[in-house]
């Protein structure tokens, strides 16, 4: 997994899978979250996400009153935020 920012927006590439990923994914965007209160999250390829990265969402949501802007680049993915009920959290949509 990649992950690379340009002020509000993170583009994450490959596969979030694992204890790694999801420090990488929170400290970039603890970074982008002191200048920005709104990200535009792009989630290229990856077929799933792991629970400690949606909880991390969820958190910056729901607790800190981050708006995330979801662009999902794989079908799978989007069916999975779908069923979690988490579309709307994240305004999660196909890119």
């Amino acid at each position: 997994m990649t992950i690379t920012h340009n002020g509000n927006s993170v583009t994450i590439a490959g596969n979030i899978k694992s204890i790694s990923d999801y420090q990488t994914i929170k400290s970039t965007l603890d970074t982008v979250i002191q200048e920005h209160k709104s990200i535009v999250l792009n989630i290229t390829e990856s077929i799933s996400i792991t629970s400690s990265v949606i909880g991390y969402f969820n958190k910056l949501v729901l607790k800190d009153g981050i708006k995330i802007d979801m662009r999902i680049g794989n079908n799978e993915l989007m069916e999975l935020i779908d069923e979690l009920s988490l579309k709307s959290v994240f305004n999660a949509r196909k890119m």
